[in-house]
């Protein structure tokens, strides 16, 4: 098999009409055409329960399993996010818990580029600091710069979703390339 040729997308926010998911397409569409890219959904996941995890249990929940085997085809990651509360959202955090756990974490090791939008004027700072110490733990290598942290996003993205602002998508290419240099793609 050959190595370094798939790209994993997490979106931090479920909502339709997300900016998140609107950046992650936008990020999706930057990566050269011969690196797959695919964008895994953590809608199903359960909160986090031990007792549902090994070794207490023969098996995973279903979903989880879906979830961790979508993440373990990754070379590396794109994980883009809202800020709630000043962090990392409730069940972006959840589906991470569960994919940390164990031995065979498919994010143990992985390069990860880590993007937000909102619609105020911080840019989701504070959630993509909170990272920081999951990406240690797992010990990723996050590709810290340049940062993409897209303040009043309402702004920079039209009715159909496209990204308006040719400065923002110059800054998310440079994160991509980035991450293709990280990975070895």
């Amino acid at each position: 098999m050959e190595k370094n040729r798939k790209i994993v997308g997490l979106c931090g926010s479920l909502r339709k009409g997300s900016y998140n998911a609107m950046l992650l397409k936008v990020a999706g569409s930057l990566i050269p055409k011969d690196i797959e890219f695919e964008t895994v959904s953590f809608e199903d996941v359960p909160v986090y329960n031990e007792d549902h995890d090994l070794p207490q249990v023969e098996e995973r929940p279903a979903s989880v399993v879906k979830f961790r085997n979508a993440l373990a085809t990754a070379d590396a990651f794109i994980i883009v996010s809202p800020e709630y509360n000043y962090s990392i959202p409730g069940g972006l955090k959840n589906a991470i818990d569960w994919a940390s756990r164990g031995k065979d974490s498919p994010l143990m090791h992985k390069p990860v580029a880590l993007m937000g939008a909102t619609q105020g004027m911080w840019g989701t700072v504070r959630m993509q600091n909170a990272f920081s110490p999951v990406f240690t733990f797992l010990n990723m290598n996050p590709v810290l710069q340049p940062e993409v942290l897209i303040a009043q996003a309402q702004n920079k993205f039209d009715d159909n979703g496209n990204l308006n602002d040719e400065k923002t998508i110059s800054i998310i290419q440079k994160k991509i390339d980035n991450l293709i240099s990280a990975s070895k793609v």
